[in-house]
């Protein structure tokens, strides 16, 4: 069989199937259709990506990419480029202004884009350096009438219900935008993105109020409602919540990542299903800076690099309910990340200013997307 593009002799990390060897991935009409050894005689393309690391196509399961919608949209091409395939917008657009995130961005975007939709009729309007009003203050703002048309109408682009809570995000309101969004969530069959952040609410009431399947983000944010208790345990809460199978994502951003809280929870063996960036205009120049930079902070915190791109790939694919995504299984989705592993001094900071030197970081040096070559450096 003559494959459309081969990507020949690196390090395939597929944490769905177990490979982590050297081997070829083919690809043939926008899929993936092999990975083995002598793959690329006869292949129309080959990339000899030797001394490279190939993964199934990086997941970001928390960005905001409403460019040019919103104050804290980034442009999602500068976000692909830094190897990601699959784009996770979280509420950045609620069902008054999904249309137009949809057909401006969404719709001619090369890379995929995935969305969460806000409960908050208008989604995050209000987040810059000089104006921060959560959206979830004012109730008057939560539509869940609104919210289920506009799922119903965009089940192919969504991936669920995102409500912020938190004094930041909802002021004084509580768990009330969280019941709504739930509400909805209930209505049209999805799952919830769950943003936390000081108190009101707490972190276990919170928890108390997620299903199976819903994503707590933002979850090793440091203290208030941090997971991590004073005598270095992991809250009995979270353990509660994992058991009945709430997922939990970092979504680092501006201030929701603590190198403390991390420590913390992976030595207790705590590991993040997913780890996300939470990247937006107020923390692309960090200290979130991208998805890579997340992921490489959490390699220096000694998580196994195969743990690491599991939370990017398979994983986050499964909180997106897309088995089509983050994997090299025939007949998925013909995405791939060509990675390099660089060793140096490297200084990472986190969202409380705390700095970690580090000795090794990944870097982006392509992206394949529906089995061609879009970006290679």
């Amino acid at each position: 069989m003559a494959f459309d593009l081969v990507l020949s002799g690196g390090r395939v990390i597929d944490p769905s199937q177990g490979i982590d060897r050297v081997m070829d991935v083919a690809f043939s009409d926008g899929k993936v259709v092999a990975t083995g050894d002598g793959l690329a005689n006869g292949a129309q393309a080959v990339h000899d990506v030797a001394g490279k690391i190939v993964t199934p196509g990086l997941i970001d399961l928390h960005t905001h990419v409403y460019w040019g919608g919103t104050s804290l949209g980034v442009d999602p091409l500068v976000l692909a480029r830094g190897g990601c395939t699959t784009l996770v917008d979280t509420g950045s657009a609620g069902p008054g202004n999904y249309p137009g995130f949809f057909e401006h961005v969404i719709k001619p975007s090369p890379v995929r884009i995935v969305a969460y939709l806000n409960v908050s009729f208008a989604g995050i309007y209000g987040f810059s350096k000089r104006v921060m009003v959560g959206e979830s203050g004012d109730l008057r703002l939560m539509a869940p009438i609104d919210a289920v048309e506009v799922a119903e109408a965009n089940r192919d682009t969504l991936a669920g219900i995102k409500v912020r809570v938190g004094f930041h995000a909802s002021g004084n309101s509580g768990l009330v935008p969280l019941d709504i969004a739930r509400q909805v969530a209930e209505r049209v069959d999805m799952p919830m993105m769950v943003h936390i952040d000081h108190p009101p609410p707490t972190l276990p009431e919170v928890l108390a109020r997620l299903r199976p399947g819903d994503v707590l983000t933002h979850c090793f944010r440091p203290f208030p409602n941090t997971p991590a208790t004073a005598d270095g345990k992991v809250h009995p809460a979270v353990i509660e919540a994992r058991q009945r199978g709430v997922l939990f994502d970092i979504g680092h951003g501006m201030g929701s990542f603590s190198f403390n809280t991390a420590r913390v929870m992976l030595e207790n063996g705590f590991m993040p299903d997913c780890i996300s960036s939470d990247v937006h205009a107020l923390c692309i120049d960090g200290p979130a800076f991208d998805l890579l930079t997340t992921l490489s902070k959490f390699l220096c915190l000694e998580m196994p690099l195969v743990e690491v791109i599991r939370s990017a790939t398979i994983n986050a694919a499964k909180a997106l309910q897309r088995p089509d995504l983050g994997t090299f299984k025939p007949g998925s989705v013909g995405d791939a990340s060509i990675l390099e592993l660089q060793d140096g001094t490297f200084d990472y900071v986190d969202s409380t200013g705390e700095h970690l030197a580090g000795k090794t970081r990944l870097a982006a040096r392509g992206v394949v997307i529906d089995g061609r070559v879009w970006h290679q450096i």
